[in-house]
């Protein structure tokens, strides 16, 4: 390439020419009566010493292989110079040069017969390698050649260029650029974006300019824009003056295309899937195709797929779609690209491309549609249509490829949110059933509750509360936080839960329910032990840890007996609004066993307001609990603000972001009284003639409250349980009458025995009044006190059936 970079490279004589290659002028006896310059630097001899001697001495005769005369001829072996040959020549200094020679005669008469021109082979060779390259350039190069003069018209191109344009160069020689196209712009930063304005740069300062992206529509290729890379250097002659400039393009629509389609891949791998939502997700394949690869893209989803159900067996052209989501190209004036289509039936008649891919299960191409399935697992989800609006561009085949990528992708995605939204459903119906949905009517307070998990992915969270109506009209209020959250700890909520149900039915103490709830769930987490003792599960039993607050209220006493495992204690605010946080003994969380659990009875006054709260509530990154304790108590002291009032203003006074990095449930009862006319207690001595005695109290109470309908029953019911008392329990003995929702009978002894429902044989003398008992009253149950035990009934009242 040296050779390329020299002054000589700028001449395009021949080196052969006569005005630069060395000459010799000879006579008839081939008598060297001229020499050149050029002739001296090349063979060393000066002009002086070379003239008048023969040819010889500069190139000696070569002998030629067919000529057979004697040897005493030789003059006549001398091959005669003649037209072009290669010869070896000899320098001044002893030398052998190979050169290149031409002779040819000069005109007219003289001396002179025969003019020799001799140059170095090299130089020939490199001459004819740069005629080879020109017409190569000219004819055969890919890169497109084009030579504007100084007012910038063409003035000649290659073969290449030619096919550009499409037409013969007669036809368009003299043309401007921006003339032939009109259309396009140059796509680089920080160059004139026309083609004129860049080759007026290039003349006016020389500097050439590489790698300029234009973009464009050839005339050769009508209807499809090409990107070429294109380079522009100033032309000039010999004397330095400038008469062009030379433009070089190279088609890189093919690698620009390909890019295209990679970064559209990237983009889609980046943007395809961002949240497990089968419509959402098929917003986005839109989103990532118009309007760089489509004019318009829909998406139909089978009606399973988008409730994310199982799909069923039928046959795929006969699968019910549903349209989820359809971008225009934003500039076709077809409204909002953004804006999601009404989920809608579609249907596609039979030979369509749509119904074409439905049977096959393959991707149809109609000229411009380009139908593409979601396949995933074996299964056909839906359908994506990419359509293009002029029918000249349609899709190829790296496009048609980059369609099936695009699509693969989706359909993995719509696919993985179809079982995420059926594992969802399963696990919000599976809390539906774990939490309560509607609280039982009682009267022992005003109830309203808030539970917000913190698993937004699954809606389900391991904190719990519950509001259990217990025997006498008396409410037991429960609140509990499971280790963790999500399912597992939605499924352990829900066993604890359950457990705790199961145990306020036996009508225990706060205190002897958390403790039989521990013993339950240390003995779960043994169960879950190997015989060495460690867990056989790496994970531990999330039930162990976890905290809870029973609390039981008496609307009849306006008592309230408490007791926690391990929980924060309840929030009370009086009639009067003073806040305080009753100082009930902790107790260890469940399953940790070793401290016992302590109750503690306190009297509330009407209108009192008790609120069960998780530690999610009032304990944040940001703030210690104290100080959501204090936020807490005074919202609770709006007085004039409506249960469901306050829960919400908790809420929004605690969360102000509406999130919580824990899960929350919040209780709120305001307390009532029943009014002392519900209510009527007697005093019985534990004689056999309480009896009787007792069955007057209760029929004249009835009377009083207008229930004369239930006094036979009531009266077999006071009647058998006071006569239990008498026979096996010490006095003295209580009846309590109580008309609420039902009418209460209660009958309390000191006696720690419990009577047993029993099927009595024919030669029995007793044990058949209490199985009569048990036909006559709704329900009816056994708690105990620590001075006895209560035996109580329910009776429906008649207009409830």
């Amino acid at each position: 390439m040296s050779a390329w970079n020299t002054a000589e490279s700028a001449d395009f004589r021949g080196p052969l020419d006569i005005t630069r290659a060395a000459t010799a002028v000879l006579d008839a006896q081939d008598t060297i009566i001229g020499w050149s310059r050029a002739a001296e630097d090349l063979l060393g001899y000066p002009q002086h010493e070379i003239i008048g001697k023969h040819v010889d001495t500069v190139l000696p005769p070569r002998e030629d292989p067919e000529f057979t005369a004697e040897p005493e001829s030789a003059a006549a072996r001398r091959t005669p110079l003649s037209g072009s040959e290669i010869r070896v020549a000899l320098h001044r200094d002893g030398r052998e040069l190979l050169l290149a020679t031409a002779v040819s005669d000069p005109p007219g008469t003289g001396t002179a017969a025969r003019v020799l021109v001799v140059t170095e082979l090299e130089g020939l060779r490199l001459w004819e390698s740069r005629l080879a390259l020109l017409q190569g350039l000219a004819t055969q190069s890919p890169v497109g050649l084009g030579i504007y003069d100084t007012d910038l018209r063409l003035t000649w191109c290659n073969a290449a260029y030619e096919r550009e344009i499409g037409r013969p160069f007669a036809e368009f020689r003299g043309m401007r650029a921006d003339e032939l196209y009109s259309e396009g712009r140059f796509l680089t930063k920080g160059y004139p974006q026309t083609l004129a304005g860049v080759m007026q740069h290039v003349i006016d300062t020389g500097e050439p300019i590489l790698d300029l992206h234009f973009y464009g529509e050839p005339p050769g290729d009508p209807g499809k824009n090409h990107l070429w890379s294109c380079a522009y250097y100033r032309l000039q002659d010999a004397d330095g003056h400038v008469f062009g400039v030379c433009e070089d393009a190279f088609d890189i629509t093919d690698r620009y295309e390909a890019q295209k389609r990679l970064a559209l891949l990237v983009e889609a791998g980046r943007a395809i899937g961002t949240v497990l939502d089968v419509v959402v997700t098929a917003e986005e394949i839109t989103e990532v195709a118009v309007p760089d690869f489509a004019d318009t893209v829909t998406v139909d989803l089978a009606e399973e797929v988008v409730e994310g159900e199982v799909l069923g067996a039928g046959r795929p052209a006969e699968t019910d779609l549903v349209r989820v989501a359809s971008r225009p190209a934003p500039a076709k004036g077809r409204g909002d690209p953004g804006e999601s289509p009404q989920r809608s039936p579609v249907a596609y008649p039979p030979g369509s491309p749509q119904h074409r891919s439905l049977a096959s299960g393959g991707l149809v191409l109609e000229d411009n549609t380009l139908v593409v399935p979601l396949r995933a697992g074996g299964s056909t989800l839906g359908l994506v249509t990419f359509l293009r609006d002029s029918p000249l561009t349609t899709f190829d085949d790296g496009e048609v490829a980059l369609a099936d990528e695009l699509a693969a992708r989706t359909a993995v995605c719509i696919d993985n949110a179809r079982r995420f939204t059926r594992e969802r459903m399963a696990s919000l119906a599976l809390q539906r059933q774990l939490l309560p949905q509607h609280l039982p009517q009682q009267s022992a307070g005003e109830v309203a509750y808030r539970y917000l998990p913190t698993d937004d992915v699954t809606g389900v969270g391991g904190d719990w509360f519950d509001v259990i109506a217990l025997s006498g009209t008396r409410v037991g209020l429960v609140v509990g936080d499971v280790v963790g959250h999500g399912l597992q700890a939605a499924a352990t909520m829900g066993r604890l839960r359950t457990t705790v149900r199961a145990l306020a039915q036996l009508d225990l103490s706060p205190d002897e329910l958390l403790t039989r709830l521990d013993d339950l769930v240390s003995q779960s987490a043994e169960d879950q032990s190997d015989a060495s003792g460690a867990l056989a599960d790496p994970h531990e039993d999330d039930a162990t840890g976890a905290t809870c607050l029973y609390a039981v209220y008496d609307p009849v006493s306006r008592r309230c007996v408490m007791a926690r495992a391990g929980h924060l204690p309840p929030a009370i605010v009086d009639p009067d609004g003073r806040l305080s946080f009753p100082e009930l003994p902790a107790g260890p969380p469940l399953g940790l066993g070793g401290l016992p659990f302590e109750s503690m009875e306190i009297e509330l006054p009407v209108g009192s307001l008790v609120a069960l709260f998780t530690d999610g509530l009032v304990e944040a990154r940001d703030r210690d609990i104290d100080e959501g304790l204090e936020i807490l108590g005074r919202v609770l002291g709006d007085r004039g603000a409506s249960l469901e009032e306050l829960c919400d203003s908790a809420l929004s006074a605690l969360l102000p972001d509406g999130t919580t990095p824990d899960d929350i449930a919040l209780l709120l009862v305001r307390t009532r009284e029943l009014d002392a006319g519900q209510v009527a207690d007697w005093e019985l001595p534990a004689e056999p003639v309480a009896v009787g005695h007792a069955r007057e109290l209760a029929i004249g109470q009835l009377h009083k409250w207008g229930l004369e309908e239930l006094s036979f029953s009531t009266e077999l019911v006071v009647s058998e349980l006071v006569t239990n008392a008498v026979r096996h329990a010490g006095g003295p003995l209580h009846l309590r009458l109580i008309r609420d929702r039902t009418l209460l009978c209660e009958v309390a002894d000191a006696g720690h025995t419990s009577p047993h429902l029993r099927h009595s044989a024919e030669d029995d003398e007793g044990g058949r009044g209490l199985f009569i008992v048990a036909q006559l009253v709704h329900r009816w149950g056994t708690r105990y006190t620590q001075s006895g035990k209560t035996i109580w009934t329910e009776q429906a009242f008649p207009s409830d059936g």
